[in-house]
């Protein structure tokens, strides 16, 4: 059972060490830790991480992000991650420690090649893993958003993302099992199969609150606290 969820991006900008002392974009790091901070306080039994990957795959929850993942020669005085430890999931992970959650956690990744009816199937496994679980969905929008973007700028982008954002808001988490993965992909939208998965793990009414909303660097970035409607 989800007692409550939280989506923030999977942005390595939000990992301390990597962008120098100050943060680069500190009200989008504030919003995320402070959205994880409103999980943990719900007193789960566990938090459950899930994001996108090359693969659908559970993950040793014990190591920690090694930041040279994202630039090699940082970092280093930590224990190291799991070889091939999705960024996504590693992000998620950081997230909860920085956070200060020092309790059990369960990271999952969901392929991007999974169709939306699996996804869903792994957020409904994850909901159900634990008696109270809290859920950190680490998923990106569009990376086309500015001429500087990742993938430069792609008209639809902005349309998309605001598409997604609506459902979010709204509830509606069903509409996001009905999104155009094609077009999801030509728009580097490589959150998507995290937002499906959560979508499977609160099937029931939602309400939801954003807390942040941007695109920086030509990504777009979301940050919302979800609570089921019981």
């Amino acid at each position: 059972m989800i007692t409550v969820a939280a989506i923030c991006p999977a942005t390595p900008l939000l990992v301390g060490g990597l962008t120098g002392s100050d943060p680069v974009v500190p009200d989008l790091r504030q919003a995320c830790l402070d959205a994880v901070s409103q999980v943990a306080a719900t007193a789960p039994e566990l938090i459950a991480v899930i994001g996108a990957a090359g693969q659908t795959r559970q993950w040793d929850p014990a190591p920690v992000l090694d930041p040279a993942i994202f630039a090699p020669g940082i970092g280093g005085e930590s224990p190291a991650a799991e070889p091939g430890l999705p960024p996504s999931v590693g992000v998620g992970a950081w997230l909860l420690t920085e956070a200060g959650y020092r309790g059990p956690r369960l990271l999952t990744s969901v392929s991007s090649d999974e169709p939306a009816d699996r996804c869903a199937e792994v957020g409904a496994a994850v909901a159900s893993a634990s008696g109270r679980t809290g859920l950190l969905v680490m998923a990106d929008g569009s990376a086309r958003r500015s001429l500087k973007a990742p993938g430069y700028l792609d008209q639809r982008s902005e349309a998309f993302d605001a598409e997604i954002e609506r459902a979010i808001r709204g509830g509606d988490l069903a509409a996001l099992l009905d999104v155009n993965t094609r077009l999801a992909g030509e728009l580097l939208a490589t959150g998507i199969p995290a937002l499906q998965a959560l979508a499977g793990a609160l099937a029931g009414p939602v309400t939801t609150h954003v807390s942040y909303r941007g695109a920086p660097f030509g990504v777009g970035y979301l940050v919302a606290s979800l609570r089921p409607r019981w």
